[in-house]
């Protein structure tokens, strides 16, 4: 018991001399005096305090010896105090004051990592998510051996995994508004704006967790769209439903969807014979 009060008292000491010190070089110390303090208080990781003295001596160390590195110390100072928005222009103006500096690569990968940590949940808008996939693929061809490659790759995938999800979230919006126009122009229609979200989505990320999740919107939304059909156009739009049960089973022949995807195509089938005999009779009235 001694013990653990003996070393939460030094602990406690020192904190409160760091805590002196670093209020006495912030008022009357020199700017030599503050980054020494600085570059302690980021070691100890009171990163907001070094953030504050970094600011204050960075432009006196312009065209000096502790320019680069001051400039790199505050742009991780304040991306570990999480303020990435800040960060991300520490970084991005340090690799381009220095292209070829001692940080240069890791500046190019937290300019990326800002952006990821800034990126919003799936629902919504993925402006930011687009922006660090770019930014991220930049750093790759950039350096393409570094040591950092994999991070970066791990973040491509999971920032892409969050635009698919985006993508689904679209196509069942459209999926669930159905049969509403007050969305629609120009004569469009949710179920195909569905269809066609759904499409690019696998086509842009054929590896998606979530590829047996668009395939069976597809299909429901294109047997929505046969049932709800003109005569004119329901036998093709029965048939593409159907083409698209046949797909499904091809693709996921275990699928747990199968009671739901057999049921949608048994309500298919009679209208097989239905669409065809409408379709002709369209034909002979004309």
């Amino acid at each position: 018991m001694k013990t653990f009060r003996h070393i939460a008292f030094l602990a406690g000491f020192a904190m409160l001399t760091s805590c002196n010190n670093y209020t006495k070089v912030l008022q009357s110390g020199s700017y030599e005096e503050r980054y020494e303090v600085a570059k302690q208080s980021y070691a100890q990781g009171n990163y907001n305090r070094a953030t504050i003295l970094l600011q204050d001596v960075i432009a006196m160390f312009k065209g000096t010896d502790h320019a680069e590195e001051s400039l790199y110390l505050l742009a991780m100072s304040a991306y570990k105090a999480k303020n990435y928005d800040a960060a991300g222009s520490y970084f991005k103006k340090y690799y381009e004051s220095y292209p070829k500096g001692v940080y240069a690569e890791e500046a190019h990968f937290y300019v990326a990592m800002s952006l990821y940590n800034l990126t919003p949940v799936a629902r919504l808008d993925q402006t930011d998510t687009y922006t660090a996939v770019t930014e991220f693929q930049k750093f790759l061809d950039a350096y393409p051996t570094s040591n950092l490659r994999k991070q970066a790759q791990d973040a491509i995938f999971e920032l892409q995994d969050k635009l698919v999800e985006k993508e689904y979230l679209t196509a069942k919006l459209y999926y669930d508004l159905g049969a509403y126009f007050g969305n629609c122009s120009s004569g469009g229609n949710n179920y195909q704006a569905c269809i066609i979200t759904a499409q690019n989505a696998i086509q842009d990320y054929p590896y998606t967790s979530l590829r047996e999740d668009f395939a069976f919107l597809i299909l429901k939304a294109k047997y929505d769209l046969a049932t709800q059909s003109v005569l004119s156009k329901r036998e093709e739009r029965v048939q593409s439903a159907i083409d698209e049960y046949y797909g499904f089973l091809n693709e996921f022949p275990e699928s747990k969807r199968l009671k739901e995807v057999d049921a949608i195509y048994k309500k298919l089938r009679p209208q097989v014979a239905t669409a065809t005999q409408d379709s002709t009779t369209i034909g002979a009235t004309r």
